[in-house]
């Protein structure tokens, strides 16, 4: 699937919040970013890593720096597939409503 990389990034609370964090303060430097967590720079740079690999976030740099943003294009894609499994997942209810109220399961 080629989504894995996604949904592997986003299973982490941490990175979740690293991508929250670049959606209101982009860009920052990992340093910058460590600032705000009770981790190393070195674990901020491992879950950037991360992110970059799966597509949510860029990094460039910058003089000495490298600076990250968040690149919130894969999320769509994933707000996409969520959207296509709730309809899925909402008529197949509305088909067992259905049996239910017209008495099929009863017989």
């Amino acid at each position: 699937m080629k989504d894995a990389p996604i949904f592997a990034a986003l299973a982490d609370p941490m990175r979740r919040d690293l991508l929250t964090n670049l959606a209101e303060n982009s860009p920052r430097t990992a340093t910058q970013l460590a600032e705000d967590y009770p981790i190393t720079r070195q674990g901020i740079l491992k879950h950037l890593q991360i992110l970059e690999e799966a597509g949510l976030v860029a990094a460039y740099q910058q003089g000495r720096e490298k600076r990250y943003t968040l690149r919130p294009d894969p999320l769509g894609e994933i707000e996409e597939w969520i959207r296509d499994i709730t309809t899925k997942w909402d008529e197949r209810l509305l088909r067992l409503k259905t049996m239910l109220e017209s008495g099929e399961l009863d017989e």
